[in-house]
């Protein structure tokens, strides 16, 4: 079974999420991505959706790091979002990002990008 991380510090949208996926996929939550980069050391899941603004590291930051290490570089890398600014998301696919699903978000967007990129 596929793995999913869903990392967002709103406990709704993680259980959202979860919700949304848990039929079809391994689903890990994490509310931070100090808890994405720890669950990183063991499990590399098969596609990442960030939250871009979370306290203390935000998907920006989380991403650079993500990109710059050579065993996580190539997981496809999802922005989770309430913004519908232009900006966010040229910034994100700058760093390395895939897209954006801007929140609330809805199992069809979320499933739709998984088939597509997991295909």
């Amino acid at each position: 079974m596929k793995t999913i991380f869903v990392v967002d510090d709103s406990d709704t949208n993680l259980a959202m999420a979860e919700e949304a996926l848990e039929d079809t996929f391994r689903v890990m939550t994490m509310p931070s991505a100090a808890g994405m980069f720890k669950l990183l050391e063991k499990v590399i899941p098969n596609i990442i959706f960030l939250d871009i603004e979370m306290p203390e590291v935000n998907g920006f930051e989380a991403l650079e790091k993500l990109k710059s290490n050579h065993a996580w570089k190539n997981i496809p890398v999802f922005f989770l979002t309430g913004t519908t600014d232009a900006s966010i998301e040229a910034k994100g696919k700058e760093l390395g990002a895939l897209g954006i699903v801007t929140k609330p978000f809805t199992r069809s967007s979320m499933n739709d990008l998984i088939d597509m990129y997991l295909a």
